[in-house]
Order: C-alpha cells, then sequence, then structure tokens
C-alpha cells in the first residue's frame, strides 16, 4: 500500500512535467527536423514542397549564415574568458571579509535580472550618446566613440554587455564553491607558508572545477545561442558584423521567409551547441578532484 501511495505521488509530479516538456520541447523539436527537409516559406496556405537534403547542402554554401558562425565563435570564446574571469574574481573579493561584501554581492548580481533586450537599449545609449559626450569632453575620441557604428569594434562591445550581465551569476556560483572549501584546509596552507598565488593554483582552483564545469556551460551555451541583446543592441550591424546564429536563423525565417532552409540552419546550430557543451562539460569533470 506503502509502495502504491508513493507511485501516485511520483506519477503526480512527473506526469505533469513529462506532458509539458513533450508538447513544449520534444513535438517542436521533431517537427522542425521534418520542416528542415521542404521548401517553404512558413505561410500555412502555401505547399511544402519535400526536397530532402537541398537545404542542409544550400546552409553550407550561404557565406553569410558561415560568416554569421565565425562571428559566433569569435565572440563565445571572448565571452567565455571575459565572463568567467570577472566571475571569479568577483567571488574571490566578496569572499574576503570586506565590510561592503554583502553590498558589492548584490551590485554585481543585479545586471542578471534585467531582461537582454532592456539591457540592450540601455548599454546602446552608453555606446553611443555617453562614449561621445566622455570622448569630446576628455579629447580620448579615439576609444571613446560609438562602438555600434564600427565593424571592428561592435562585436566587442556585445562581448562587454554580455560579460556585464553574466558576471554576476557566475559569481553566486564561484562563491558556493569557495564556501564549500573547509577553512583548515587553507589555514593549513598559509601555516606551511604558502602564499596567495600557491593557495588559488593548488588548492582553491583545483577543487572549484565542479564550478568551472558550471559555469563554463552556462556561459558556453548562453553565448552560442544569444539573441536578445544582440536584437536590442546592434540587430546584427553594422553591415552585419554582429549578426550572430541565432539570428541570421531567425531573420532566415521570417525575414526572408525561408522557413526549411532555416530550420536546416536551426538543427546544424543545434548539434554545434549539443557537440561543444557536451565536450566541455566530459573535458572539466575529468579534471574535478575529490576533497
Amino acid at each position: 500500500m506503502h509502495k502504491k501511495k508513493d507511485k501516485i505521488w511520483f506519477a503526480l509530479f512527473t506526469v505533469p512535467l513529462l506532458f509539458i516538456f513533450t508538447t513544449v520541447v520534444i513535438i517542436p523539436f521533431i517537427i522542425g527536423i521534418i520542416y528542415s527537409f521542404v521548401s517553404w516559406d512558413g505561410i500555412a496556405a502555401n505547399p511544402k514542397v519535400f526536397v530532402g537534403f537541398d537545404n542542409y547542402v544550400r546552409l553550407f554554401q550561404d557565406e553569410r549564415f558561415l560568416t554569421s558562425g565565425w562571428h559566433t565563435v569569435k565572440f563565445t570564446v571572448l565571452a567565455l574568458i571575459l565572463v568567467n574571469l570577472l566571475g571569479l574574481a568577483f567571488s574571490l573579493l566578496v569572499t574576503m571579509g570586506l565590510r561592503a561584501s554583502n553590498m558589492a554581492r548584490t551590485m554585481f548580481f543585479m545586471p542578471n535580472l534585467i531582461g537582454g533586450l532592456i539591457l540592450g537599449y540601455i548599454w546602446k545609449f552608453i555606446f553611443t550618446d555617453a562614449f561621445k559626450f566622455i570622448g569630446q569632453k576628455t579629447g580620448s575620441e579615439g576609444f571613446f566613440f560609438n562602438w555600434l557604428l564600427n565593424p571592428e569594434y561592435a562585436l566587442y562591445a556585445l562581448v562587454i554587455v554580455f560579460a556585464w550581465q553574466m558576471a554576476g551569476y557566475t559569481m553566486i556560483i564561484y562563491i558556493a564553491g569557495i564556501q564549500g572549501i573547509p577553512d583548515e584546509m587553507l589555514e593549513a596552507a598559509r601555516v606551511d607558508g604558502a602564499n596567495l598565488w600557491h593557495r588559488l593554483t593548488k588548492i582553491i582552483f583545483p577543487l572549484l572545477m565542479p564550478s568551472f564545469t558550471i559555469c563554463l556551460f552556462l556561459t558556453l551555451s548562453g553565448a552560442f545561442k544569444i539573441f536578445d541583446v544582440n536584437l536590442s543592441l546592434t540587430n546584427g550591424g553594422p553591415i552585419n558584423a554582429t549578426e550572430l546564429l541565432a539570428m541570421n536563423i531567425f531573420n532566415e525565417i521570417f525575414g526572408y521567409g525561408r522557413y526549411g532552409l532555416g530550420q536546416a540552419k536551426a538543427i546544424v546550430f543545434f548539434l554545434i551547441v549539443a557537440i561543444v557543451t557536451m565536450t566541455q562539460v566530459v573535458i572539466t569533470k575529468k579534471r574535478e578532484v575529490q576533497m
């Protein structure tokens, strides 16, 4: 009787979630795979023509898609480094026992609470009006100018905004990892004469590998899939210099009406993100150590 009751409670909590996951994720994903083999403009009244693998062949011949892929790789690498360096630095700073630690945690985490679209518009004002004003007043217009209009700087502006948003979130994860390190271990290292650098590299960083695994995964997947900040900050410009893969797929489907080709791009994009993130998780998991 007791086991039957447990099964009922288990079904009560899991069946609705499985139903929602199936209808929201699994079924649309399968439909997307089917649509990637047809030529269709997305209008229900128009026919869907089966074209086989033609869409997959076309996407690898699409120079704009390949260029967007390169922009995405460049953005992801830069964002991955900057977000985790800032998050780790913030976590070390606020766990040093400073009086303003709680205030600093709040300030560092707050950007993550702002929606991506709003965040993009805020920084759009900073890069256009604020940078221009500072450049005129200080005479340093070689650096303080509208980055969003320069193809060489626009992508870096996108990296800065993404890092400003994500660094506080990774900071929280790193803080949890640091607080899980026994104080006795660090104190013993100090007694043995280990300086700050040795404590970081020989004790803290190795024991933080589970946190590194999580933060690198979240940053990788988030950077690859970024769309809202990309849309509101640069809208892919100037001259497509910041059109990342998610925006390229969006434009393909809703801008040019090539639904089948856009779905093929989305499937390839999904496979790329899945392979990269799972490879990262496997590599970092192997480097984790047990206390």
